[in-house]
């Protein structure tokens, strides 16, 4: 069975019970969507996908957080949207072994993933190990890159050991990929407690019983198609 694996440098040291104390800042979501709409702004949202698509590293924190989270205010943005691609790749990780036709498949529908969501880490993961194995260094270096910065704008908005410390999402799939870049594994409990989901996690080095996750764009998403 092939294995999946990801490139992506695990951060679980960061959420030990006693190392908690990076800094973080809860996104102001109206601030986001005033700025990115402003053409002449350095956080235009046009301007910032371009960037962000060429794994642009100078991109400043402020900037990609206006990225990340300002994709809930693009029309294309439904974090309930679930892709037949999905389906697709899924016979790719039952083989014994995998040919380069097999490789470039796997880059053909997980890059359809990522128009979908274009911030999803597990189909950058499919991405970096297809290209990897076909020695697609530039490739690799790209979506390694933008990868990382995707970590990283979601660690500047908490440490998600509670409601008060949450990491913000825009969509829930990006917390159980969050869970995998760290090196946890699910504990088998979700429950959603006000905006908020919670995951528990299974034992870990850190003590870490659970991890929080702000799901506020995800709910009004939800709300406004129940409205419609």
């Amino acid at each position: 069975m092939i294995k999946k694996f990801t490139l992506l440098v695990l951060l679980s040291s960061f959420l030990g019970v006693h190392a908690q104390s990076w800094d973080f800042e809860k996104p102001d979501y109206k601030k986001i969507e005033k700025n990115i709409k402003k053409e002449s702004s350095d956080f235009y949202y046009s301007d910032l996908m371009d960037r962000f698509t060429a794994a642009d590293t100078t991109l400043t924190m402020e900037q990609r957080r206006h990225l990340y989270y300002g994709y809930t205010f693009q029309p294309e943005y439904d974090p309930y949207g679930r892709s037949g691609y999905e389906d697709s790749l899924r016979p790719m990780w039952s083989k014994d072994s995998l040919n380069e036709s097999d490789y470039r498949t796997i880059l053909k529908f997980s890059d359809s993933l990522l128009k979908q969501d274009p911030f999803s880490l597990e189909a950058m993961n499919m991405q970096l190990f297809a290209n990897d194995m076909l020695n697609n260094n530039a490739a690799v270096t790209n979506l390694s890159q933008k990868a990382g910065m995707i970590v990283e704008t979601l660690m500047s908005s908490g440490n998600g050991v509670s409601k008060e410390t949450a990491f913000y999402v825009i969509n829930t799939s990006h917390e159980y990929q969050l869970l995998n870049v760290f090196g946890f594994q699910f504990g088998g409990e979700q429950s959603l407690i006000e905006h908020y989901d919670r995951l528990t996690l299974a034992e870990n080095e850190q003590g870490v019983e659970a991890l929080y996750f702000d799901v506020t764009p995800c709910l009004n998403h939800l709300n406004q198609m129940f409205d419609e």
